[in-house]
């Protein structure tokens, strides 16, 4: 999970834990991101736009080349027709933060491998 705002993480991670779905690593910026990839070689990352040091778009492209089968999520407040233009051409797809709480696990279920899907 990548985002500047601790608050968001921490609300994010306790989403993620009552739907009994696992946060492997957080990073607070793009670069700080590429480096969790690298040592955890997550199955998705959830990662926001609009970050100091590297925003997402530019991570998402690193992660590309360093983790191809590693699935991105954009969890951001940029307007739907940003987030979805980025999501077509670097990620999976997107969520925005206003809609997180109906639409992220959905979303994220539906890159997750079946083995990793929690049993409801």
């Amino acid at each position: 999970m990548v985002d500047d705002y601790e608050v968001a993480r921490t609300t994010v991670r306790e989403l993620l834990r009552w739907h009994e779905l696992k946060v492997c690593g957080e990073a607070k910026d793009g670069k700080e991101a590429i480096q969790k990839v690298k040592e955890l070689n997550p199955d998705v990352v959830l990662l926001d736009v609009n970050m100091p040091v590297m925003n997402g778009m530019q991570a998402a492209l690193e992660i590309r080349r360093i983790a191809p089968r590693t699935k991105i999520l954009f969890l951001t407040v940029i307007g739907p027709d940003e987030a979805r233009a980025g999501a077509r051409l670097l990620a999976d797809g997107y969520v925005t933060k206003s809609a997180a709480g109906t639409e992220l696990i959905p979303a994220l279920q539906n890159l997750l491998p079946t083995s990793l899907k929690p049993k409801n």
